[in-house]
């Protein structure tokens, strides 16, 4: 029986061998392969994929990321695990040939390889894959990796090939959402929202749960809102919160959808409101409560709520710790303070707020610092409008009129203090118990009587006090700089007359300072007409300043016409008018060509002879008035000719000449072409000098970006030769040399240095005609060169003779230094490289020790 089990076994085995074609082979290859090498590799896969997903990111303030960017940092975590997963796949495909599992496996081992970060050798078992495979389910499964392969590595015209061969191909319901994916990853990356919104919505249908359809609805809805596709973004956020997604997605997705609602809609606005409520109320939202109520105040402003929304944001500046959210709930009212509310006192405090708040990588950071900046000036000038418009109209009124308006306008000041005091007498009624302290009485009414029971009033303090004070610590005396606490015994007090004593001096008090206050404006009240014309002078140039504000700084043309034209109406006799009516010609002139036109015609007929009518019908007026300009324009271009006909020395003969016409409006043009001269003439070393010194010299200048253009591509050739063979001095040490002293810049030392060199150079080297050039290295090291020593024993020999007669004395022998002598072929390296270090150690090699 044994014999012939052993028998029927080897039989087997011999069946089942990997030659074998037959039935019984096929079954145990298949099955072998799958359940042993192939299943191992796949659950390894899956282990690795969950590691990648892991080190997503998500801020749901910005466009979440579809797949997370793969990188040889994070596949180095995971290293042991796709090689396992590439030898259990391996041996699947070594041990059984014929199974039906080896595409897969091979298509195992390209994720590995893409998830290792290993994207050519990836890139060809892929490929292969697609060749070799009979199933077109897996070759489109291949070619789909294949597709974020190309993504990754940003192969950008290689994966569009793919992608573009697999839309003609018939594709599984799996490989069809896998595709729309893999597109939409692929425009993400390119930055092209729109298709990549189109293929999210195409695999909309086809996705499963374990695709996180929540987290992929959230992020279109994201894309839409950013596209201002409101409606689309409102129903794919609803989407994704009937999903059930994770907390901080839903929670996300419910304040995003308060950005895109339709505000006609009573009903939408009722239902968000009531989200709005039960999110604050939620204790799981503590952290949350700063981005929920600057949505709040976001979702006010958009419906005109201004009061409102300034109190949300208010609040959340003082609700969490999140600087950003900080410095935009401050960015937002100060932007209702300018435009909306034309308050710029107001709005100079908050835009100061929100500076200190923002990180410099916000939005628009620049602009609203710009904006930030200029505010003082805004405010300066229209509260001098403001103000000399009263003290006008005030020196129009008769003695009678005009004290009752005063005392009129006092008493509505005083209102609001008298206001509070009545209500501190009324919320305190002494110190018997708890209940009856003013930090317990809390109105039950309608309103608050209570300070600190009023949230917009409290923030609105702590914002105040922050901006005057800054961030101090709570303790005693906080406003001493000398924190000793003095104790003062209570003096006696008036028995029974204290109070009514106490209210006759505050009457007393308060019936003075109104007095005061109005002498004082009265006093200020122009009588004479010297002084009405100087404050009607400070409203015209207040108008005049707004509007240049508005034009130049802040680039807001809409605000600048409304400034000048209340110029013009109002100072029709001013002598800004030709420029205002020029400025509102510039204005108008792309939006509004006909209201342009009659700028330009009341700019020529009222003011004929003015420099600004001149530039009206003539732009290149002012350039064109300078006779020596003219002069270097047609010298130029006989210049370039001979530059472009590589006559180069005759091109700096004519370059000289239109210099000796001195500094014009087209100097930098000349200059720039001299510059160019000198990269074809000089060595690459000084042609880059020459760009960094024009750029620092021209820093507005228009040719300034093509200098930049050119300095960098020089740069980056440079570099990448460099790259390719290290810093490699040449050996050759014959032809022309320099000496070079390297030393600290903060030694402050060069001209002392220069001027020794030049009595070395004029006393002992005079037939050589030797110069001396002052050049920088870096941050930290100045070069002083000595230049054209015919040859190495002659540069050896100047060498000596520094270490002899100038190194020793002062002010060189007081500082440190490095000195050497170099070809002109090493200095370009040396300079370039900045590799001093290694240098010193190639001068000791090859010329010191020769030198011995």
């Amino acid at each position: 029986m044994r014999l012939s089990i052993i028998v029927l076994l080897g039989l087997l085995l011999v069946g089942c061998s990997v030659e074998q074609n037959t039935f019984t082979a096929n079954i145990y290859h298949n099955t072998a392969a799958h359940y042993n090498g192939y299943y191992y590799a796949r659950e390894k896969t899956r282990e690795v994929e969950k590691v990648i997903a892991k080190s997503l990111d998500d801020d749901p303030n910005q466009i979440l990321r579809l797949f997370p960017k793969l990188d040889s940092t994070l596949a180095k975590s995971y290293q042991k695990d796709t090689e396992e997963i590439i030898k259990m796949a391996s041996l699947a495909i070594q041990r059984h040939p014929n199974s039906k599992w080896v595409d897969d496996s091979y298509l195992l081992v390209g994720k590995a390889r893409l998830y290792g970060y290993d994207f050519q050798n990836a890139i060809q078992t892929l490929k292969y894959v697609n060749t070799k495979s009979p199933d077109a389910d897996t070759r489109h499964r291949a070619l789909v990796q294949l597709l974020r392969t190309f993504t990754e590595q940003q192969e950008y015209d290689r994966a569009e090939e793919t992608f573009r061969y697999l839309e003609k191909e018939k594709l599984s319901k799996q490989n069809a959402k896998a595709l729309y994916l893999e597109k939409a990853y692929y425009y993400q990356e390119r930055n092209n929202y729109d298709y990549m919104v189109r293929n999210l919505a195409l695999a909309d249908s086809l996705l499963e749960r374990v695709d996180r359809k929540g987290r992929i609805y959230f992020l279109i809805g994201q894309v839409y809102q950013k596209l201002g596709f409101d409606a689309e973004a409102y129903n794919y956020y609803r989407k994704c919160i009937g999903t059930n997604p994770d907390y901080e997605i839903d929670f996300y997705a419910r304040l995003n959808m308060a950005q895109v609602a339709r505000l006609d809609n009573r009903r939408d606005i009722k239902h968000l409101r009531g989200q709005f409520e039960k999110m604050l109320t939620d204790t799981k939202n503590i952290e949350f409560k700063d981005k929920i109520y600057y949505e709040l105040g976001e979702f006010d402003r958009k419906q005109g709520n201004l009061k409102q929304a300034i109190e949300s944001y208010s609040l959340a500046a003082h609700a969490g710790t999140n600087k950003r959210i900080q410095g935009s709930a401050y960015l937002r009212i100060g932007q209702l303070q300018f435009d909306s509310l034309k308050k710029y006192s107001l709005a100079k405090l908050y835009y100061d707020s929100a500076m200190g708040a923002l990180p410099k990588d916000f939005e628009n950071y620049e602009f609203i610092k710009k904006r930030q900046e200029v505010l003082g000036e805004f405010a300066k000038h229209t509260e001098a409008i403001t103000w000399n418009d009263s003290l006008l109209t005030m020196a129009a009124m008769d003695t009678a009129q005009l004290r009752k308006q005063i005392d009129s306008v006092l008493a509505e000041r005083a209102k609001p203090l008298a206001s509070a005091k009545k209500k501190k007498r009324k919320s305190y009624t002494g110190p018997s118990n708890a209940s009856n302290s003013p930090f317990f009485n809390q109105d039950t009414g309608g309103g608050v009587d209570w300070y600190f029971g009023n949230p917009s009033a409290v923030a609105l303090g702590q914002t105040e006090f922050n901006r005057i004070w800054g961030a101090i610590p709570l303790e005693d005396n906080w406003r001493r700089s000398n924190k000793t606490t003095v104790l003062q015994e209570p003096g006696p007090l008036l028995a029974g007359s204290g109070n009514q004593t106490q209210k006759i001096q505050a009457e007393a008090a308060t019936a003075t300072q109104k007095v005061d206050e109005a002498g004082k404006l009265i006093s200020q009240i122009p009588r004479t007409a010297e002084d009405k014309a100087k404050a009607l002078a400070q409203i015209e140039e207040g108008y005049f300043k707004l509007g240049d504000l508005f034009y130049f700084q802040l680039n807001e043309k809409n605000n600048a016409a409304e400034s000048y034209t209340k110029l013009l109406k109002r100072f029709p006799e001013s002598q800004h008018i030709p420029e205002v009516l020029y400025k509102l010609y510039l204005i108008a002139k792309d939006t509004d060509p006909a209201r342009a036109e009659v700028y330009a015609n009341e700019l020529k007929s009222n003011h004929p002879r003015s420099t600004f009518t001149r530039i009206l019908i003539n732009p290149d007026y002012m350039r064109e008035t300078s006779v020596a300009a003219e002069k270097q324009k047609l010298i130029y271009q006989d210049a370039y000719t001979l530059f472009q006909n590589n006559n180069l020395r005759a091109a700096q003969d004519k370059l000289k000449q239109a210099l000796q016409e001195g500094e014009t409006t087209f100097t930098p043009q000349l200059e720039l072409l001299q510059v160019l001269i000198t990269g074809k003439t000089e060595d690459i070393t000084r042609y880059q000098f020459e760009l960094g010194e024009y750029i620092k010299k021209y820093p507005d200048g228009e040719l300034k970006p093509y200098a930049e253009e050119l300095l960098a591509a020089s740069k980056n050739l440079l570099n990448r030769l460099e790259r390719a063979r290290g810093i490699q001095f040449l050996k050759s040490l014959e032809g022309t040399h320099s000496f070079v002293i390297v030393y600290n810049t903060t030694d402050k030392i060069t001209i002392p240095v220069s001027n020794a060199l030049d009595k070395l150079n004029n006393t002992q080297f005079k037939e050589l005609k030797l110069t001396t050039t002052n050049i920088i290295l870096n941050e930290e090291k100045t070069i002083t060169l000595v230049s054209d020593l015919p040859n190495k024993s002659t540069a050896l020999s100047y060498f000596d003779k520094f270490l002899a007669q100038i190194a020793p004395t002062k002010p060189v022998a007081n500082y440190k230094f490095n000195s050497f002598v170099i070809t002109k072929d090493n200095f370009q390296i040396f300079y370039r490289t900045k590799a001093l270090d290694e240098y010193l150690t190639f001068f000791d090699r090859n010329y010191q020790k020769q030198n011995q």
